[in-house]
């Protein structure tokens, strides 16, 4: 039986959608989100200032694109974390799950914080340096699908669409006092308090945020679909096997969203930032704020997405989404070349518009393709692959692209292609949340 062929809610399980535990569970999985997408996204944010005490070189493209490369690094291995964390939440609870990924995040970017550089240890700098972001990854490969299929199977039926919005929130908001969180330092900070120790501190911030997620997530219960599939012994015994026997159909679709989505919005979030420093010299901690402020509006369209999913299906809103991103990528590149700063943050608006339409509608439908035996497994393997092949590689890619081609709006022929990659897979969902 298919996700999208559940028996109907019997009296006794429409009862277990409790308000207050519905609350809590959006809390905890909303918070925990946005301290995994802190904790990750920060290192994107301070590339510029980390690249050089890292990988230094005489060529500051060089260093940049080995910190990005390290950025990068710390994705491909979010599969890795998918199928633990995906077998541990399908096998023994989505509760132990989201608990274990947020404190393997945490303990990972305090170390980073506390790290030495190239000038104190050489090479094993950067080798640690990888390891952290290893560790993250390895994480973060558990902690989005995991508050997705948390909040999906917690929230009553008729509301899981709009109640997609929380996840989505959560991690971007996670952008959001990333991006804050580097800006305030870089303007109390002089350039070489930055480089000394001004970057460690967004990393150690880590330990209070971990210990707060701690809490929230240690208050919560499993969902009522896994108590009661364990009161029944429904508990799939291999489904990473389980996955790839039945549900070879929802893993390619999966692959093709996460794809898009991660290849859009990754770039968008982490890439433009280096953009508007680096390649057209606008001010780095007015970028930094500028970032900051395109991730809050992007926040503010979220319930309004959320509603439209909920009234008109989450599909074609998620189609919306990814047509917005298809038709603004290179305008809105090439507006940000025009050498003024306010100009520069229209188009980056702009561009990221799109993103609430995208999250939002995916956070729902995703959960959807699977069934509940195999969901958390089934997306982690999805949306990890997905992101692997064009998410967290996008800054590095278009780095490349644009360092190669010498055309500063070549990462918006990417955003193109990935956008039609995730169209494409769309249309081959035949049901809706």
């Amino acid at each position: 039986m298919s996700a999208t062929q559940q028996p109907a809610k019997s009296g006794a399980e429409s009862e277990a959608y409790d308000p207050r535990t519905v609350r809590r569970a959006m809390l905890a999985g909303s918070l925990g989100t946005l301290i995994e997408y802190y904790d990750f996204s920060v290192y994107g944010y301070l590339a510029v200032v980390i690249a050089p005490q890292f990988f230094p070189s005489d060529d500051p493209a060089a260093s940049l694109l080995a910190a990005l490369a390290v950025f990068a690094t710390g994705l491909v291995v979010r599969p890795v974390g998918g199928v633990f964390f995906g077998w541990l939440g399908d096998r023994w609870g989505r509760r132990k799950a989201l608990v274990s990924s947020v404190v393997c995040m945490g303990v990972a970017s305090s170390i980073t914080g506390l790290l030495p550089t190239y000038s104190q240890i050489g090479v094993a700098a950067a080798v640690l340096l990888l390891l952290t972001r290893l560790v993250q990854g390895i994480s973060t490969g558990g902690e989005s699908v995991g508050a997705y299929t948390y909040i999906y199977e917690s929230a009553p039926p008729r509301r899981r669409a709009f109640l997609g919005a929380v996840t989505p929130i959560g991690s971007n908001l996670g952008f959001m006092f990333a991006a804050a969180t580097a800006g305030v330092i870089s303007a109390l900070a002089t350039k070489d308090q930055m480089a000394d120790w001004g970057w460690r501190l967004p990393f150690l911030m880590a330990v209070p945020l971990t210990l707060f997620c701690l809490w929230a997530r240690l208050r919560i219960e499993d969902t009522p679909e896994f108590e009661e599939a364990a009161r029944r012994a429904d508990i799939p015994a291999a489904p990473i096997r389980e996955v790839l026997s039945t549900h070879r159909a929802a893993l390619l679709q999966s692959i093709g969203l996460s794809m898009a989505q991660g290849g859009a919005i990754f770039l968008g979030l982490t890439y433009i930032g280096i953009h508007l420093s680096n390649n057209l010299g606008y001010d780095s901690t007015q970028v930094l704020w500028l970032s900051a402020g395109v991730v809050l509006v992007t926040v503010l369209l979220m319930v309004p997405a959320g509603w439209l999913a909920a009234r008109f299906g989450s599909r074609r809103i998620l189609l919306f989404g990814l047509l917005g991103f298809l038709v603004t990528a290179y305008p809105a590149m090439m507006l940000m070349g025009r050498h003024n700063l306010v100009l520069a943050g229209l188009a980056y608006t702009l561009f990221m518009l799109s993103s609430a339409f995208v999250q939002v509608p995916a956070a729902s439908l995703w959960p959807h393709l699977f069934e509940r035996r195999v969901r958390y497994t089934g997306m982690a393997i999805g949306y990890n692959i997905g992101t692997v092949l064009a998410g967290g590689t996008a800054p590095y890619i278009a780095t490349f692209l644009v360092q190669r081609t010498g055309n500063l709006l070549s990462p918006a022929f990417f955003v193109m292609l990935v956008c039609l990659i995730g169209i494409g897979a769309l249309l081959t969902v035949r049901e809706d949340v």
